[in-house]
């Protein structure tokens, strides 16, 4: 006997169960103050395809982020040839597709369009008390707005880091012409664990001061380094062990009169690999 099709009733509160996961996926992505690009391999052979995910989250885990036109401004790579777009399309994950198509350094980045989100009291204090947004917090706290909630205007700007062939110190990142962005000052794939990486951030092309810099390993990112930027816009983390690591900063400035937001957020990130030192063998005993 053959299953009856379902009925008129129970096919609308399925499309209504998908509408409500839909809106609480997109609730806790924006509950999630990380944004990050990962390649599927941070060091592909030239001539290979590698995929470019977005993710959304905390402590190095998270969601994925198809691609879509409303969020994306460009997704972009810049190499010894210049810079050209990854295609994809709307849906898709990985958000968008690379070939390698020489050895060098690669610079993926994501250029995210402005969006917005109003947060309760509680969840936006605890989140500038997370990223260090003090001036922020001081702001609404001599308006006696800290027991309000905000409305955020937010833009992302992540990169990663990708390397094909033999590392060399003259690769380099460089900046991508994001508002609020963070540049790598070293090839971290010519550093060992143990050594400082030195790091620049701007904002509208000028050295951004004071602003929180956290970086974490796959491997434990519960073991936070973090430091604030001086007066140059320089910083220097020490990496001390190997793997994939994610680096991060938030900068937020009051929203412009016509924004309907009461802030404007700028969400920089980048991620790469950091070459694990090679395993040592003990010699046995003759």
């Amino acid at each position: 006997m053959s299953a009856s099709a379902p009925s008129a009733a129970t096919r609308s509160r399925t499309v209504r169960l998908v509408v409500v996961l839909g809106v609480l996926a997109a609730a806790a992505r924006l509950g999630a103050h990380d944004f990050w690009i990962e390649p599927t391999t941070y060091v592909p052979e030239a001539g290979r395809i590698i995929g470019v995910r977005a993710r959304v989250g905390d402590g190095f885990l998270g969601d994925p982020v198809p691609r879509d036109s409303a969020l994306l401004d460009q997704l972009i790579v810049e190499d010894a040839a210049g810079r050209r777009p990854l295609v994809g399309h709307d849906g898709d994950d990985p958000a968008g597709l690379l070939r390698i198509n020489a050895p060098g350094l690669h610079v993926v980045g994501y250029l995210g369009k402005p969006s917005r989100v109003e947060l309760a009291a509680e969840k936006f204090n605890a989140y500038l008390a997370q990223e260090g947004l003090d001036q922020v917090a001081a702001a609404r706290a001599a308006r006696n707005q800290s027991g309000t909630g905000a409305r955020e205007l937010f833009t992302r700007c992540a990169k990663t880091l990708i390397l094909a062939g033999v590392a060399a110190a003259e690769q380099r990142d460089r900046a991508l012409g994001c508002r609020f962005e963070i540049v790598a000052e070293r090839n971290p794939y010519t550093m060992a664990p143990g050594q400082a990486l030195p790091l620049r951030l701007t904002y509208d092309g000028r050295p951004l001061a004071g602003a929180l810099v956290v970086a974490m390993n796959r491997k434990r990112p519960a073991d936070r380094i973090s430091a604030r930027s001086d007066a140059k816009g320089r910083v220097q983390l020490t990496l001390p062990s190997g793997g994939g690591w994610l680096v991060k900063a938030v900068h937020m400035v009051p929203a412009p009169a016509d924004a309907n937001a009461d802030w404007a957020s700028f969400w920089a990130s980048i991620t790469f690999d950091l070459p694990a030192p090679p395993a040592t063998t003990v010699e046995g005993r003759s």
